[in-house]
Parts: structure tokens; sequence; C-alpha cells
């Protein structure tokens, strides 16, 4: 079925019950007119109208029952195979469904929009006309409201419920980082005479968070470090105004989902499908990807997924490239995490009257906060760089070391590829030591991965640089640009037997889907010509047998130790 996400109120089927819950005023309850032929009908008479409307006689499709969803903008009342969703008459500035020509507008909006995502599950905007006891769907007559029909499926296929039920899995989180790319790479770019994706504007809702989180709550209810992390806000933003302006200038502001977390993801017919986008304003639709991959990590580490998390950040920048983007990461992880409290605040004030409500919405708006307040502390990071032959492991510890760090992996076999137009898992045709593989390509490449690795390190995150690092020059210069940016740096030594590198080579040449080309030829080049580690190395090395069972565990043990990393540290809180 069709849920939204972080429910303030879930209705029963006792209809008297739920009309004197919620006819009796909350804080936004309109005191005009149940019906106003200008404004259209009141909140306190919407209230009356959901509930006349959870009649199964109204609908003309077999109804057996019916349930009603609310949040603090919206009612979706659950009827059959079909959800029925209304907007609420509120205005809180970032939204405004105050008139009922407003309402139709959104809708037609959210059918529009989500249809680009979605195009099975949204199906019609509908009208209700008729009486507030007794209303008409469809019917003749002026309307008293409009509502977007969409398909239901099971609250089971709900990513956000996988996730509670500790049922998400990697296989998912690889499955949307390949859909955002591809949706992020397919979506329009901002125009430059739009006033979309301007620093400013960015800014504006970064603060319009603290705006309504205090409007919406008692002083006494505001957390007291919100002064403190308003304070870190402004400061990133005067810190990152240039590199914000930069993204606008480069094409990073495009038209996105805009509220892409776990409870606006599903899995419907087999695929994970994303639902329920922002319509009822662009400029929070028009943002920089990054703020939307921003949204999707933040809620996998706010429900308790740290190493999801990272690997989801870590496919969708492999499959973008957008490395770069990371100088922003922090300051739209922390805006996201506002964005949570902000909503959780509204949940507060509308349940005044309801303690289990209450309880739920002060958790979460204290836990959001404070998952905020974490992003706002910049950990000291690290620079690891991997060194093997093909077939000893570096692709899969390294990717294993990013979820467990907290790290960034940057793969050579993909920006090596990126560097010269091949998508990741192109068959580029190049021999040994030709092509892309010729000395001039690796040395371009060792360079293009020195630049994207200190951008990383620039943006508070520990990077591992995966690549074979077969010769002696090409270690010392990634130690020498770690020691110009402060960092600790470390080699991670890959040893297998060459009967186990060539098994591993063969069974990987067999699956075919590994951005890597490097088969047994070019294994035996590397074996002759690898440039051995020195002894005035081995002070920053860490060799792993790769067939330990325990090899794993082993070495992050020993990095946790000596690089310091702590990605998670407490913040202001």
């Amino acid at each position: 079925m069709i849920q939204i996400n972080r429910i303030a109120y879930e209705c029963d089927n006792d209809g008297e019950k739920y009309a004197q819950k919620f006819s009796q005023g909350t804080g936004f309850m309109s005191t005009q007119s149940e019906i106003d032929s200008e404004e259209g009908l009141s909140l306190k008479a919407q209230v009356l109208l959901i509930q006349a409307l959870r009649s199964a006689a109204i609908f003309d499709h077999p109804v057996t029952s019916i349930k009603v969803l609310e949040t603090h903008i919206s009612w979706v009342i659950l009827a059959g195979d079909y959800a029925y969703k209304f907007k609420k008459a509120v205005n809180f500035g970032f939204l405004d469904f105050s008139t009922l020509q407003k309402r139709h507008f959104y809708c037609q909006e959210e059918l529009r929009l989500n249809r680009r995502f979605a195009p099975r599950l949204y199906l019609d905007v509908v009208s209700v006309s008729g009486s507030l006891t007794e209303p008409v769907l469809n019917g003749p007559g002026e309307p008293l409201e409009f509502a977007v029909k969409m398909r239901r499926f099971s609250q089971d296929c709900l990513l956000g419920k996988l996730a509670a039920d500790r049922q998400l899995l990697p296989e998912h989180v690889d499955e949307i980082a390949d859909l955002l790319a591809g949706v992020h790479s397919a979506s329009e770019r901002a125009r430059e005479d739009s006033d979309f994706g301007l620093a400013d504007g960015i800014h504006r809702w970064v603060l319009e968070n603290f705006f309504q989180i205090r409007k919406a709550l008692q002083p006494e209810d505001v957390n007291p470090g919100l002064a403190g992390l308003e304070s870190w806000c402004q400061q990133e933003f005067d810190a990152r105004r240039k590199q914000l302006e930069l993204r606008r200038k480069n094409g990073f502001i495009r038209e996105c989902h805009g509220d892409l977390h776990l409870g606006n993801l599903a899995l419907v017919d087999g695929r994970i499908t994303p639902f329920d986008c922002i319509e009822f304003n662009p400029q929070l639709r028009w943002i920089d990807v990054m703020s939307e991959a921003a949204f999707l990590m933040m809620d996998l580490l706010d429900r308790g997924y740290p190493g999801l998390a990272y690997r989801f950040l870590n496919g969708y920048l492999q499959r973008t490239g957008d490395y770069r983007g990371l100088c922003i990461l922090r300051y739209y992880l922390v805006y996201r995490a506002l964005v949570r409290a902000k909503v959780a605040a509204l949940r507060l004030a509308q349940s005044a009257a309801q303690t289990d409500s209450k309880d739920e919405a002060r958790r979460d708006f204290d836990g959001y906060l404070s998952l905020a307040a974490n992003w706002a502390v910049t950990p000291t990071p690290f620079m690891l760089i991997m060194h093997g032959v093909s077939g000893s492991g570096k692709s899969w510890y390294a990717g294993r070391l990013t979820e467990k760090l907290g790290a960034i992996q940057l793969r050579s076999d993909i920006e090596r590829k990126r560097l010269y137009g091949y998508p990741a898992e192109a068959k580029t045709g190049s021999g040994v030591q030709s092509g892309i593989y010729s000395q001039a390509a690796s040395d371009r490449t060792y360079k293009h991965l020195a630049g994207l690795a200190g951008s990383v390190v620039a943006s508070g995150l520990p990077v591992i640089v995966d690549a074979a690092f077969l010769k002696l020059a090409e270690r010392q210069y990634f130690q020498r640009i770690a020691k110009s940016l402060e960092v600790p740096f470390g080699i991670l030594h890959m040893e297998a037997d060459e009967s186990t590198l060539t098994a591993r080579i063969e069974r990987r040449r067999q699956v075919g889907i590994d951005p890597s080309e490097a088969g047994i030829a070019v294994l035996k080049s590397q074996l002759a010509t690898q440039e051995p580690l020195l002894p005035s190395e081995m002070d920053v090395v860490y060799s792993i047998e790769t067939t330990a069972a325990d090899s794993l565990d082993a070495l992050i043990s020993r990095i946790m130790k000596t690089c310091s990393a702590s990605p998670h540290r407490q913040g202001i809180f």
C-alpha cells in the first residue's frame, strides 16, 4: 500500500473515534467557515470530509476495508486496490496548500512529476463533489476537494519497512545507487537564467528549517544545541559558497526527486521504485544532485545502517564520478537531517493531545538533531593505497573497508575508463601495455586518482585508492600528497599465491561483470615487472594474506589504531 513516511497518525475503523480525534483543534486548524467559495474547505472541514469518505459505497471499485494515514501535510485513504492522497489546507512557508486552486494544481503536479519514476503507480487526479457529509467521487457539481489516485501496494514492499525489520540488503543499496545515478544523468539541468540552485537560495532553505522548528515548538521544547548547529551551518555556507556556485555553473543543479529517503522507495513488480517526490515547491526539487544523494545517505545512517550508507555513497560516486561534489556533502547531510527534524517538529506540534505520537515525534526530533550535530564535526581523514597484482583481492578489500571505516574508494579500473570515455563495464580491447593500459595512460590515470584523492581528503573523508601501485614512484607520489595534506598514510599490501591469483582471475572472467580487464597475461607481466616494497616503506605497510579467514577484521583493527579513523564522532549536543 502507499505509505507516507513518519506517519503522524494511523486511524482505526471507528469513524466516530476518528472524527472526534481530529476535528478538535490542532495548532493548525482554521477558524474560517467550513466552506469558503474562494479558499475552499478549511482544515476543520477537510477532517469532516475525510471522515465521510470512509464509506466503501463512495468508490467505483471493490472495497472491503478502508484505512486512513495522516502526516503533517496530507491524508491518504487506502481503499481496496487504490490509495487517494488529499492535501491539507495548510501553509508552512515552504509549502502552501491553503486554497482549493493550489491543492488542485499541486495534485496535477504530483501526478506529472511522479510519473517520471513510477508511471504504473500514479493514475489520475480525482475530484470530490457533493457535500461534506455525502461526498461524491468524480461526480457532477462544483468540486469540494481533489486527490491523487494511486495504485496501492503492500506496506511490506517499502524499503523503510525492510530497514526497520533489519532486512535491507547490500543488493538493495546497489540497485538504488544505480537507479539514482541513472535518474540524475537523465535529469534536466537548470538553465543559467533560472533562480534554481543559487547559493543564497540554497542556504535560505537551510535557515528555513530553524525558523520552522522554532515556530512549531514551544521554547522549552527546542533542543538547546539548535543555536550552535545554526551557527555551524552559517560558517559552513560561508566557507563553501564558491563551491556551491561552481556546482551550479557546472550543471549539477537538476530536476530531482527532492524527498528521496527509504520511506519513499518501494519494491514494486520486483524493482525499486521511487514515489512521492516533491511537487509543492520547485526550489526544493531543482537541487544539487549531491543534496539528493545526501538525503538517502543520511536516512541510512539514521536507521542504523552506516555500512550500507557508505556502500550507497561509493556506488553512486563510482557510477557518476562526482567525487568533487564531496566538498559540499557534509553541508547537505546536516541540511537533510534538519529537514527531517523540522518534519518531526511539525508532527510534534500537531500531536499535542496524542501522547504516543508526541513521544515518537520527540524521539525523532532529538535523533535527527543529534545526527546533524555529528556531521557538523569534521574528523581527521586518512589516505590508504592498495598494493598488489591482479586477483590479489584489492577491490574486494577496499570495498569492505570503505563500509567499515566510512571511507571513499577510488577504483583505478573505473576511473581509467572514465578518463578515456568508456563505461565501467566496457571491454576496450586494449592489450598488455597498450591502449588505455599503456605507460602514458597509466601515468595519466594515477595523476587523476591523486587529484580525486586530494579532493576527498579535503572534504574531511578518508580515502582508499584502489590501484595496483606496483611501481615505487607511484607509491612515493601518493605518500608525498598525504604528507602535504597532513593526514595519516598507509599501504595495504595484498598477498596470495599464484595459483589463487590465477583462479580468481579466471572466475572473474567467467562472471564477466567486473570493471577490471586484467587477464592471465596481465598477471604474468605484473609478476615479472613489479617493484617490490622497500624496507623504507614497511613502517606504513599493512600486509594481508587474503586467504586468511580473519584478515579483514584484523586489518580494520590495525587501521583504526594507527589512523584514528572515527567517521561518526559525537558533535555539539
